[in-house]
């Protein structure tokens, strides 16, 4: 019928992680074992990009499971289950970077590069860097250097290639976390894979670290 309003996507039909939280609203644990054990290891990759902490994103990602737990019986599936726990995971992520600048604590800890080979990050940066200058970097160095690049973004266009990157998110759907247009979000993308083109071009021709701070 002309102008009639399309019907809302059914997501518990869609999306296999909201059934499962469908069930955690019924109190079930062995669900929530699931949902856990489904998305611990991908929360706790973002969010140590996002704090640049290890021990912080692991307080971080257990705050973000005990929300989803507390909030179960509020649960309504409006979205993807992805898309609402790193919503969650963003504002968390965000508080605790205010927590830290307030208390002058901010620092960037290099992270052991042997666990980020193969990094979805540093294929990033290597496909970003278009034809690469005479210099070429091994696998660790790269991930070094794309760690230091992705903390010299600024918070927004780090979390938007976290996602796009790390949960292969949509533009509606990394627009819908961070509370911002699709445009927007592509706007964010461009300029980020710009920045890390430069950061990682500039590292081969000159060996420049980069700057960490945006």
């Amino acid at each position: 019928m002309s102008g009639s309003k399309p019907s809302p996507k059914n997501y518990e039909m869609e999306d296999a992680d909201v059934r499962l939280m469908l069930l955690v609203q019924k109190d079930d644990a062995n669900a929530f074992e699931e949902l856990v054990s489904r998305y611990q290891n991908r929360l706790l990759g973002v969010l140590e990009h996002l704090v640049g902490r290890r021990d912080l994103a692991e307080d971080l990602a257990q705050e973000v499971f005990l929300r989803v737990y507390r909030a179960r019986a509020r649960y309504v599936p409006n979205a993807k289950f992805s898309t609402w726990l790193f919503t969650i995971a963003n504002n968390l992520a965000s508080n605790a970077r205010r927590s830290l600048a307030r208390r002058r604590e901010v620092h960037v800890e290099q992270r052991n590069t042997d666990g980020l080979r193969g990094d979805p990050l540093a294929q990033l940066a290597l496909a970003a860097s278009g034809q690469m200058p005479s210099r070429q970097l091994d696998n660790v160095e790269t991930c070094s250097i794309v760690q230091l690049a992705i903390q010299g973004l600024n918070d927004r266009q780090r979390m938007a290639v976290l996602l796009a990157k790390f949960e292969d998110m949509s533009y509606a759907d990394i627009a819908e976390v961070m509370q911002l247009s699709p445009q927007a979000v592509k706007s964010l993308l461009s300029r980020a894979r710009g920045s890390l083109r430069e950061t990682l071009a500039t590292y081969i021709q000159t060996g420049q670290r980069p700057n960490t701070n945006p």
